[in-house]
């Protein structure tokens, strides 16, 4: 056989709306590229009819496409992992199937590979999302890539493109909870970024709120740095040394002027502010034991009830 020279992951949960939309852009804007491909779905545990929409998508193309069907929902990067182990390309690109990413954007993330660079990144033009979205994703980024040192200038665009050594690296990896543009970005020798379209969504409901994109950036940030745990202990060393002087400086007071009444709510607010800082180290230290936790546990990151693909696809 000859080997397949792209494949196109298409992560889905709860899409029905949508996916005939996106098989009637992505197939023709894949068949122009004049390359032997494949699309590998994973349906994440849909509750709607995305499944049976993906049965009947391979039974009409069953040469380029395979399905993956989860036997429940793991999450978005779960089931990017899960096309990274199934798929078979030389080039691999992830692409959400919400088309807020035109599929026909594909071949310009290739041809930038062409030019001898092996990992993709892609940054949206013109983003069409809500404003606070926007404000709040700027934000996390240039917090994580001073933490983490990665460079990623838009993290929430999923359409990137990576070769096939970079594919075999994260496949060997068995973190349990990862972000895997940033994962990949670790072993990417020459990483590059390209421009491309977004357009709205469409049909059906965004699966991101303000939460998740709190809880991708925390799992960033303790994935692949210890510096929040550095920060915290320099902050803890600070406010030591501030609370050993601010003593200081009420007992010399004490002596020279007498106590003062007034001053309590001023310890209060000293107490309230440090009794803040340490439940927040409390919870960042919660964060890394809960990772170790998760990952001694061996459980397996998702389960697969079934893969639609033709024998001689194996």
């Amino acid at each position: 056989m000859n080997p397949i020279e792209l494949s196109v992951i298409v992560p889905v949960y709860n899409e029905e709306q949508g996916l005939q939309t996106l098989f009637d852009r992505l197939y023709p804007a894949l068949d122009q590229l004049g390359i032997s491909y494949e699309v590998v779905f994973i349906n994440d545990g849909s509750r709607d009819r995305s499944a049976a929409i993906l049965r009947e998508q391979f039974q009409k193309r069953p040469d380029v496409t395979r399905v993956v069907l989860f036997n429940g929902n793991f999450g978005q990067h779960m089931a990017i992992m899960a096309g990274f182990e199934h798929c078979r390309g030389q080039r691999v690109v992830t692409l959400d199937a919400d088309l807020q990413n035109p599929p026909e954007e594909i071949g310009k993330l290739l041809a930038k590979m062409d030019e001898g660079y092996d990992y993709i990144g892609s940054i949206r033009k013109q983003r069409s999302d809500s404003w606070w979205r926007h404000v709040a994703s700027r934000a996390m980024n240039r917090l994580r890539e001073r933490i983490t040192r990665i460079k990623m200038t838009d993290q929430g665009c999923m359409l990137r493109a990576y070769s096939r050594d970079i594919i075999d690296a994260v496949n060997s990896c068995k973190e349990v909870n990862t972000f895997v543009p940033a994962l990949a970005y670790t072993f990417a020798r020459a990483p590059a970024e390209v421009v491309v379209e977004h357009e709205e969504r469409a049909e059906g409901e965004s699966k991101y709120s303000l939460y998740s994109l709190i809880r991708l950036n925390f799992d960033l940030m303790t994935g692949f740095s210890v510096v929040p745990l550095q920060m915290f202990s320099l902050v803890g060393i600070a406010v030591s040394i501030l609370s050993a002087l601010f003593v200081v400086y009420l007992l010399v007071r004490r002596i020279i002027v007498g106590p003062e009444a007034e001053g309590l709510f001023t310890l209060f607010a000293i107490a309230f502010f440090l009794i803040g800082i340490t439940l927040f180290g409390i919870g960042l230290l919660g964060e890394y034991i809960g990772r170790i936790y998760q990952q001694v546990r061996h459980r397996p990151r998702y389960l697969v009830q079934a893969i639609l693909e033709k024998p001689d696809q194996k």
